[in-house]
């Protein structure tokens, strides 16, 4: 089943409807006091943190979509329910963060967000909507009809302002950091800052936000790296604004990866303009060769 134009708005609708109502629950938890436990995930302290302010927002989430799971023969993959695999053979499926950046949300810092992403079994994402529970922006994107921010149509607007290095916190004890910071100096002349404290799903919107930027996360042998749901929106909010979002070796991004949901395989590297994606890759992947 190919889904068209229309269909794709009613569910648009439900997983703005969705991500917005999780997103005011969890602004108006943020300042209060909540449990917080650790999870079977990544390497990294980020990917297995886990507060019962995520369960509760994927069960609102859950109450939207699961009507449309049935009429539109939908899989499902969220980051607190077991992939059930169903994404393997459903023609598309939903794939939801319902509080992606759970350790600024910890830290009450700017950072967090809800993501949710309609994508299809090849990996293609569809839909993506992204909500900022901080600030109360809403950012969603359709297949071939643009992107939005705050229901309004959204362009990348071209800056000559300071070039921005949008990053993990493990990135800044990377071997290649050095190299990376030494790159952006010299684009910026020296001219630049460093955001290093969101989640997968804001640290994109940053990007979009703050151009000239670039997100990347180079690939590595162990598990982390993010996962699935929180790449999918953003792509497809990135591929509708005609910025660059793919593997850091310039692949596809692999959004329905059948061997983990993680990403570190490949790496991201995101940017507000293919040419800073360009030359920062291949400026890496000479250093990643020396090592």
């Amino acid at each position: 089943m190919q889904l068209n134009p229309s269909q794709l708005n009613e569910l648009a609708t439900i997983a703005i409807k969705a991500a917005s109502e999780a997103g005011i629950y969890i602004a108006k938890q943020s300042k209060k006091q909540f449990a917080v436990h650790k999870k079977q995930s990544g390497e990294n302290l980020a990917s297995q943190v886990l507060t019962e302010i995520d369960l509760a927002s994927e069960k609102i989430i859950l109450q939207h979509i699961k009507p449309s799971l049935h009429k539109y023969d939908l899989a499902l993959l969220s980051e607190e329910t077991v992939d059930n695999k169903s994404r393997f053979e459903k023609d598309y499926f939903w794939c939801i963060d319902p509080l992606d950046g759970t350790l600024p949300f910890i830290e009450q810092t700017d950072g967090y967000s809800v993501s949710i992403a309609l994508v299809d079994k090849s990996g293609k994402p569809h839909i993506g909507v992204i909500y900022n529970p901080v600030d109360d922006t809403l950012y969603h994107a359709i297949i071939k009809q643009g992107a939005y921010k705050n229901r309004q149509k959204w362009r990348l607007k071209t800056s000559d302002k300071k070039h921005t290095l949008v990053c993990d916190r493990s990135l800044i004890n990377h071997a290649l950091y050095n190299q990376i910071i030494s790159l952006i100096k010299n684009q910026s002349s020296n001219n630049y800052q460093l955001i290093s404290h969101g989640g997968a799903a804001m640290n994109a919107m940053w990007v979009l936000e703050n151009a000239p930027a670039i997100y990347l996360k180079p690939p590595k042998a162990s598990n982390g790296g993010g996962s699935l749901w929180d790449y999918a929106a953003s792509a497809c909010i990135f591929k509708e604004l005609g910025a660059f979002a793919q593997s850091f070796n310039g692949e596809e991004l692999d959004l329905n990866r059948a061997e983990s949901t993680f990403m570190n395989h490949k790496g991201i590297l995101y940017a507000s303009y293919q040419h800073l994606a360009n030359s920062m890759r291949e400026y890496l992947i000479t250093g990643l060769a020396k090592d």
